[in-house]
């Protein structure tokens, strides 16, 4: 993590339509005086984890700096919600780089689907039969027979989320390792999944997709009937998101792992 350097005059706000977030809309906007995106030096994004990914991907090709302010529940990747002191905050504010996994999958009826993913791409069974998934790493088998009710591929600041619910590592911010983990495998037993270095290219392929169908998703975008599915990190399009000093996005992924 770096300082932001770039003064921060011009401030660019949205908010999720939840209550909680309109008001705090309603709160700082009576302090200061918000200008187009195009116009702003950073982003304001009032919500909860899901909205602050959903506005890091709608303004990562912006190149804007995101600094999101907590109107929901558990706020992860948000700060604390206060009106008072934002200019001061965002001048202080710390920086973190996040590069997206890049996912192509192909379905089986022969189209092809391109997306990021800031947190994980995900295999999901779609039906009662378990699915059954072939897993290459930089073009080398390293399991002929995953049987499982799915698979993902996790960056850092997404370990602490689905990645975590399944019993995945929790990776430090900066560390340039990703996690391979299963959502309840059944074969092998008692694999638990791989750290993998972040230059990994991992490929999915999906045995006898029409019996047991296969869907893909990176974050919220999903597809369907899938029968192979490239997943390899981005360096070309990553997201810039600000963090108070006291509240670095690093210090509470390593927190994580000392709570009970």
């Amino acid at each position: 993590m770096k300082a932001l350097h770039k003064p921060i005059k011009h401030i660019a706000c949205v908010a999720s339509n939840s209550p909680k977030a309109l008001k705090g809309f309603e709160q700082l906007s009576e302090r200061y005086d918000f200008v187009p995106v195009d116009q702003a030096d950073a982003l304001v994004a009032l919500g909860g984890d899901g909205f602050m990914l959903q506005t890091v991907h709608d303004y990562r090709d912006t190149g804007i700096p995101i600094y999101g302010m907590n109107r929901g529940t558990i706020g992860f990747l948000l700060n604390r919600f206060d009106p008072e002191g934002l200019m001061q905050r965002l001048a202080d504010a710390h920086r973190v780089i996040l590069n997206p996994l890049a996912m192509t999958a192909e379905t089986v009826d022969g189209k092809t689907h391109t997306a990021l993913a800031f947190n994980e791409v995900a295999l999901h069974r779609y039906s009662q039969q378990s699915a059954n998934i072939r897993v290459l790493v930089n073009g080398r088998e390293r399991l002929d027979q995953l049987v499982c009710d799915g698979v993902m591929v996790a960056t850092p600041a997404g370990s602490t989320a689905y990645n975590l619910s399944a019993q995945g590592p929790i990776i430090p911010i900066g560390s340039n390792v990703l996690a391979l983990t299963p959502v309840s495998p059944f074969r092998p037993r008692r694999w638990d999944g791989a750290l993998l270095p972040h230059s990994a290219e991992v490929e999915f392929i999906v045995q006898d997709p029409e019996f047991r169908p296969v869907g893909a998703s990176a974050d919220s975008f999903e597809v369907r009937d899938v029968t192979r599915v490239r997943v390899v990190e981005d360096h070309s399009r990553p997201a810039l998101v600000l963090f108070d000093p006291d509240h670095s996005l690093e210090e509470r992924i390593f927190n994580e792992q000392f709570v009970h």
